[in-house]
C-alpha cells in the first residue's frame, strides 16, 4: 500500500443500524399512544367538570335572590350569643365554631368583634383610656427602650479634638395584669334579649372593668395592678405651699395654676391635658386671671372638653379631692407619658347553674391589661404640702 492510500474504517452493521431504527420508531409510537389516552381522558373529565358546574348554576339561578346585609353577625359571633345563653349546653356544632382558652376550665375567648365593641365602651368610661397611649399585645409583658441621657456636644475650633459621646438607654417594662369579674344577668333576659345578648353582656362586663381599670391608671400599684399616674415617684410634684389643700387667697390659686401650667416644658404643655375630679374642677371653676377673666372655658362644640387655661380638662372621678398631702391635679402630655397595653383577647366562662335557684345565669370574664408612665418628664402633679 502506497502513502497516497486512505485507510477507513468499516461502517457499522447494517442489522445494528436497524436495530437502533426500530426501538426509536417503537418509542415514538409508545409515547403518541399514551398522549393519544392522555388527552382522551383529560377532554373527558373537562366535559363531566363543566356538566357538574353548568347544574349548579342552573340551581343557584332557581333560588331566590337574598340581600347582602352587611349587619349580619359572623357565624362565629352567632355561635357565642348562643353559648352566653345556655352554656355548654348550647348546640354542639356552635360549642366547636369558638375558640378555646389556653385553660380548658377558663370557658372560651370572645369574638373579635365582641372585643372590639369591648374596647371602645371602656373608652367611654374611662377618660384615661381615652387620652392615653394604647397598645395591644399578645405576650405577657412588652418592653420599651428608653432614654435615660442625650448626647453630649460641644462646640469644638478647627484644630480641637471632637469629643464623642453616647446617649444612654434603659428598659421600661409593662406587664400585663390579670383582671376577673362576674355579672349575673337574669335567664327571662338573655332568652327575650334575641340577636342582642352579647351586647347587654358586653356593656354590664365593661362597666366593671372599666371602673377597676380608672382607678389603677390613676392610683394602682402593686405586684397586682398596673401602675398608676399618681404612685410613679419620677413624676415631678409642685407644692401648692397650703399644707391642707389648694393656695387659698383673693389671687393665690389662679396665680398657682398659672405657674404651675408654664412650669412644663413647651413641646409637653402644647399637647397638655388636665385631669382632676370635681372637687377641684368646681375650685377652679371660680378663679379668674389678671384681667377678670375665667381661666376656665365651657366647651366650644358638643362632645369637646372643657379647657384650662386652653388646655382640654378631663374630669377623673377616682383624682384626689384636695387635702393634705393628697395629689388633686395632674397636668401634660398623657399620650407621651403613660401607656396602656391590653392583652388581645378575653375569655368568658358561663356558669347557668351556680345561680339557677335565682333564675340568673352568672358569667365569669377575665383580661389582661397593663399600665405604666414610661416617661415622667411630659407630665406634672400638684401636690398639698407647704
Amino acid at each position: 500500500m502506497t502513502d497516497l492510500e486512505i485507510r477507513s474504517e468499516p461502517d457499522p452493521a447494517p442489522e445494528n443500524l436497524d436495530d437502533a431504527t426500530r426501538a426509536v420508531n417503537e418509542l415514538r409510537a409508545a409515547t403518541e399512544e399514551y398522549n393519544a389516552r392522555l388527552d382522551e381522558r383529560l377532554a373527558t373529565e373537562t366535559r363531566s367538570l363543566g356538566d357538574r358546574l353548568s347544574r349548579i348554576e342552573t340551581r343557584l339561578n332557581r333560588l331566590p335572590a337574598q340581600p347582602i346585609n352587611p349587619n349580619e353577625p359572623s357565624p362565629e359571633r352567632r355561635a357565642f350569643a348562643s353559648y352566653l345563653r345556655y352554656g355548654n349546653q348550647a348546640p354542639q356544632d356552635e360549642i366547636r365554631a369558638l375558640i378555646s382558652s389556653s385553660d380548658p376550665g377558663a370557658g372560651y375567648l370572645a369574638p373579635h368583634e365582641f372585643s372590639s365593641e369591648f374596647i371602645r365602651n371602656l373608652v367611654l368610661v374611662s377618660p384615661i383610656r381615652a387620652i392615653a397611649s394604647v397598645r395591644s399585645t399578645g405576650s405577657q409583658s412588652v418592653t420599651y427602650p428608653t432614654r435615660t441621657g442625650i448626647t453630649n456636644a460641644t462646640w469644638e475650633g478647627e484644630t480641637q479634638t471632637v469629643n464623642g459621646s453616647q446617649p444612654s438607654f434603659g428598659e421600661a417594662t409593662i406587664p400585663t395584669r390579670s383582671i376577673d369579674t362576674f355579672v349575673d344577668i337574669s335567664k327571662q333576659l338573655l332568652e327575650d334579649s334575641a340577636g342582642v345578648v352579647d351586647r347587654e353582656v358586653n356593656i354590664a362586663l365593661s362597666e366593671d372593668f372599666a371602673q377597676k381599670e380608672g382607678l389603677a391608671f390613676v392610683k394602682g400599684a402593686g405586684p397586682l395592678q398596673p401602675e398608676g399616674i399618681l404612685s410613679n415617684p419620677n413624676v415631678a410634684a409642685v407644692k401648692t405651699g397650703n399644707a391642707s389643700g389648694l393656695p387659698t387667697g383673693a389671687n393665690a390659686l389662679s396665680d398657682f395654676i398659672t405657674t404651675f401650667f408654664y412650669g412644663l416644658a413647651a413641646p409637653y404643655r402644647m399637647k397638655g391635658s388636665w385631669l382632676m375630679n370635681s372637687t377641684t374642677l368646681a375650685a377652679i371653676r371660680t378663679i379668674k386671671d389678671s384681667t377678670g377673666r375665667y381661666i376656665w372655658q365651657p366647651s366650644l362644640a358638643e362632645g369637646q372638653p372643657e379647657t384650662i387655661l386652653g388646655r382640654p380638662v378631663y374630669e377623673i372621678f377616682d383624682m384626689d379631692d384636695p387635702g393634705a398631702g393628697t395629689f388633686p391635679i395632674v397636668f401634660g402630655d398623657i399620650a407621651r407619658a403613660y401607656r396602656i397595653v391590653d392583652r388581645a383577647s378575653m375569655n368568658i366562662l358561663v356558669d347557668p347553674y351556680g345561680q339557677a335557684s335565682r333564675k340568673m345565669t352568672r358569667i365569669y370574664a377575665n383580661r389582661r391589661v397593663g399600665g405604666a408612665v414610661i416617661y415622667p418628664p411630659a407630665i406634672k402633679k400638684v401636690v398639698c404640702a407647704a
